[in-house]
């Protein structure tokens, strides 16, 4: 259900497109409802959008450049810029440096890390929040997340380190079958040439060391090989970019990455709390 606040609280690309597809409505003479009928979208739906009640979707505007685009690549242009708009307002610049990235180096400590998510894990995970979002403000949520994952299969490629820590998999989040699908996904992500996916294991205390024991953090390598730290504590942000800082985080994921199960013990691992036959 469109929400009448987002009217007050639409990014800039949300209007644009709003404004651009009433004005390419009106000058192809037609109707709401009719432009609805053309994209497979109801009346309702356009008028949600040109009111900016509710942000255009990816499949809105996929259509919206079919029927009203002339060509011009407008609407398919705008789905990066509309998407942004739709990220948290403390995640909109870490998300702009994580599209462009060439490395990121992961720790995640509470759940499985946004990027790996899958669809039903990230809308429980989202869904189950506190305080409760609205359905609609969660299906954003979801479909900007991931739509984070086109860093997968990027040109040119970047390299995605992930260390999860073993409590992830003993919090199912959505259900056991949800928890299962997840561990699956993990596994396949986890035999891409540019994934390295490792578990920090529940244990990993007894030595008398924890180097994850401060939480999570997001390490950046950027296309000028700038390196930034990035850390998001009870929905707040911090990037981080003082380089005696980023070095300290850096040398403790280091040290976590050291401390954690080697690749293939990881895989095995996952592939064991999935139900996979060895």
């Amino acid at each position: 259900m469109a929400r009448a606040e987002n009217k007050e609280t639409a990014g800039p690309a949300t209007r644009l497109v709003a404004d651009v597809a009433r004005r390419m409505r009106l000058k192809k003479k037609l109707t709401q409802e009719q432009l609805g009928k053309e994209i497979g979208f109801s009346g309702a739906a356009v008028s949600a959008m040109e009111t900016c009640a509710q942000p255009a979707s990816d499949e809105m505007l996929v259509a919206l450049e079919r029927v009203l685009g002339e060509g011009m690549g407008i609407f398919e242009q705008a789905r990066e810029y509309v998407r942004l708009d739709k990220y948290p307002e403390q995640f909109k610049d870490y998300v702009l440096l994580e599209q462009k990235a060439v490395g990121l180096q992961l720790y995640a400590v509470h759940a499985i890390h946004g990027l790996f998510q899958t669809e039903e894990y990230a809308r429980a995970l989202i869904g189950g929040g506190y305080p409760p979002l609205p359905e609609q403000r969660v299906e954003e949520l979801v479909e900007v997340r991931m739509a984070r994952k086109a860093l997968f299969d990027r040109v040119p490629t970047a390299l995605l380190e992930l260390i999860l820590d073993e409590s992830v998999f003993t919090r199912p989040i959505g259900s056991q079958e949800i928890m299962r699908r997840q561990l699956l996904h993990l596994s396949e992500c986890a035999k891409r040439r540019n994934v390295m996916l490792q578990v920090l294991p529940l244990d990993c205390g007894l030595s008398g060391e924890h180097a994850g024991a401060h939480g999570e953090m997001n390490l950046v390598e950027t296309p000028d090989h700038d390196h930034l730290v990035y850390l998001e504590p009870q929905d707040e942000s911090l990037l981080i970019s003082d380089p005696t800082k980023v070095s300290a985080y850096a040398q403790r994921y280091a040290k976590i990455r050291a401390q954690a199960l080697g690749p293939r013990e990881s895989l095995g691992l996952i592939e064991r709390l999935a139900g996979v036959q060895q």
